[in-house]
């Protein structure tokens, strides 16, 4: 026991002298390369701030991680984003009518609580907050925010819930920027009513039309709700919308722009898209249209084909209109061929059936009739007879019914009228 404890001793002693020699290299090592660290706050900046300025504005201008939005090759299936609602404070101006210096650098753009950077794209969730929170769906919206800056360009669809040409016409579009080569941004948010698109109809659960009641209301009905959240959080960061219809139920669509043309920026904005004859309209009250343009954005109302289908043609025109638009505002440079402009057309006439029957059609869509000529006809399944629907005025087929049974007083065909083509 003795033994054992001498030896404890001696092994102790060792090792106290040992920490004694290396002691003073080791302070003198920590003094030489780790400078004294104090917690006194943000760090202040290398060169000197202006007056207006102090180091917790530096501090807090840098976004926080988790307040950007990933970026992602929208082309890739990525998980879906989580809803983060952004606070409904109105913009100093109702919309911003200026447009950056295309050569200068873009910033970055915050939407839905998230800071999108300069040459990235996303998704991001915007929730109406309509429903039974253990229940609210998110409904996606893609944004690119090209890394030049410029004007921001914003795509609706589906705000009827079967109008489904729209939901693709975004899709190819936005999934086919480059946010490196964009100058400006791209707002899309292909499903805006996504409950009626899960229903395949096209109204609200309520069984409004959310196309009725912008800009909405916070303390309205459903639609009044949902239409105010959307106006406030998304379309109030548009310079410009296009939102994008079909035809109603069983009716059919040329591809073309309604459009208040009484208005001069609105009429101006429709020479920017190639192939799309322009209708006049100056819109109703509640058409997300109308209270956009009322805002100061920019807005037409694209219509291509009809409801509850996907329609290759519509969509080809749909996007190739879109990347016109995009060339022309000089937010993207590809080699564009526009095409002979279409014709502006300042009135329009709906030629209705007067006996019911099964409706049989003997033109197509964009085909030009004179007045008098037979467009097709009503055949009474019972007796046989055959009733033919005339033009009742010289134009060209802008919209129509498809062959249907119909009743006396069914609007059939949408002939436009009182045509000019730009330029002549």
């Amino acid at each position: 026991m003795l033994f054992q404890n001498r030896v404890l001793h001696t092994l102790s002693t060792i090792a106290l002298f040992h920490f004694v020699l290396a002691t003073p290299v080791a302070l003198a090592e920590t003094t030489t390369e780790q400078p004294e660290v104090r917690d006194d706050g943000p760090t202040a900046p290398s060169e000197p701030l202006p007056e207006d300025e102090n180091v917790q504005d530096v501090v807090d201008s840098e976004p926080r991680a988790d307040d950007v939005a990933p970026n992602m090759d929208l082309k890739e299936v990525q998980p879906l984003p989580e809803t983060k609602p952004e606070p409904e404070t109105l913009p100093e101006t109702e919309a911003s009518t200026s447009v950056e210096t295309p050569s200068a650098p873009a910033k970055t753009f915050t939407l839905l609580g998230k800071k999108v950077l300069p040459g990235t794209s996303t998704r991001l969730a915007w929730s109406p907050g309509i429903q039974i929170a253990g229940l609210s769906q998110m409904t996606p919206v893609l944004v690119v925010n090209g890394a030049h800056a410029g004007p921001t360009l914003c795509l609706t669809g589906a705000i009827h819930g079967d109008e489904l040409n729209g939901i693709e016409i975004i899709r190819r579009t936005m999934y086919d920027l480059d946010p490196d080569k964009l100058t400006g941004r791209v707002i899309g948010v292909p499903i805006v009513n996504l409950t009626g698109f899960q229903r395949g109809n096209r109204y609200l659960p309520d069984r409004r039309d959310l196309n009725r009641y912008f800009p909405g209301h916070p303390e309205g009905t459903l639609a009044d709700r949902m239409a105010h959240s959307l106006f406030q959080n998304v379309i109030r960061h548009c310079d410009m919308l296009v939102d994008i219809h079909t035809g109603s139920l069983k009716r059919t669509n040329l591809p073309q722009l309604r459009a208040d043309m009484n208005h001069p920026e609105v009429a101006k904005f429709t020479r920017g898209f190639d192939g799309m004859a322009v209708v006049h309209s100056s819109g109703s009250d509640g058409m997300l249209r109308t209270a956009a343009t009322e805002a100061g954005i920019r807005t037409v109302t694209m219509e291509a084909g009809e409801s509850l289908r996907i329609q290759e043609h519509q969509i080809k025109a749909g996007v190739n209109s879109l990347n016109s638009l995009m060339e022309k505002h000089g937010m993207i440079s590809r080699m564009f061929v526009w095409g002979d402009p279409e014709p502006v057309y300042y009135d329009s006439t709906w030629v209705r059936a007067d006996h019911g029957g099964i409706l049989f059609s003997d033109i197509e869509l964009g085909d030009k009739v004179s007045r008098g000529q037979i467009m097709g006809y009503v055949a009474d399944p019972i007796t046989n007879k055959q009733h033919p629907i005339k033009a009742t005025a010289d134009g060209r087929v802008i919209g129509m019914a498809v062959d249907q049974v119909v009743m006396a007083g069914f609007a059939a065909y949408h002939i436009g009228t009182e045509a000019q083509v730009p330029g002549e």
